[in-house]
């Protein structure tokens, strides 16, 4: 798959050389031309250049800008962007008294949301988001026995097939969790388990399957 990543931080370098291992085409895109060159060596890609030439170059088309500037970047690559799969892995995230906010509205407001919005032609997919950044260095990363699952919330069918596809290939366990109109949950489980994390506590100890309490009843049983 030929993948290009919109900015050259720590999720640009980490995603991008978990693909390139992965055995995908990678481009690293910056407006610092010296920036995308740097990210590209720290990714393994063989590839980098302008923003437009990310766009271009992919099938996908990660965003890894901030947030608050991911609309505004990915309106200007509109034309660019169009038929191609954008995935978003961007948390809408500010200080708050009692540990980080979304600084989104909730509901269905999302940038995912937003970047439909800016660029209408693109397909767009909410993914890559709640992991930190180190998890990607890991190869074909499992925890307790058993492969990463990665949740993505799209409302295209081939956005949700090339997600299926991409994150099958890195050894991970692809995670429907619907339309777009649900990516702002992903969005705020995000914030709160880097909120967790920052407290000093662990976010996955908290989610135990129901199914390992003895004698579950399947909620449909009851």
């Amino acid at each position: 798959m030929r993948i290009g990543i919109l900015g050259t931080g720590a999720m640009a370098t980490t995603l991008g050389g978990a693909w390139v291992r992965a055995g995908h085409e990678v481009l690293v895109g910056g407006r610092d031309p010296g920036a995308a060159a740097r990210a590209a060596a720290a990714a393994g890609a063989a590839r980098s250049g302008t923003l437009a030439d990310a766009a271009e170059f992919g099938e996908a088309v990660l965003v890894a800008v901030p947030a608050g500037a991911a609309s505004r970047v990915v309106g200007a690559l509109a034309a660019e962007l169009t038929g191609r799969t954008v995935l978003d892995c961007t948390v809408p995230m500010a200080p708050g008294p009692d540990g980080p906010v979304v600084t989104t509205s909730g509901g269905p407001d999302s940038v995912a949301a937003r970047l439909a919005a800016a660029a209408p032609g693109a397909r767009v997919a909410k993914v890559f988001g709640i992991c930190h950044e180190s998890i990607w260095t890991l190869d074909r990363p499992a925890f307790d026995g058993a492969p990463l699952a990665v949740p993505f919330c799209t409302d295209d069918p081939a956005a949700a097939a090339l997600v299926t596809e991409l994150v099958s290939s890195m050894g991970c366990t692809p995670l429907p969790c619907g339309g777009l109109a649900r990516a702002g949950l992903l969005e705020s489980a995000a914030v709160l388990a880097i909120g967790i994390w920052w407290s000093g506590g662990e976010a996955r100890h908290a989610f135990p399957a129901p199914a390992l309490a003895p004698g579950a009843v399947d909620d449909e049983q009851l």
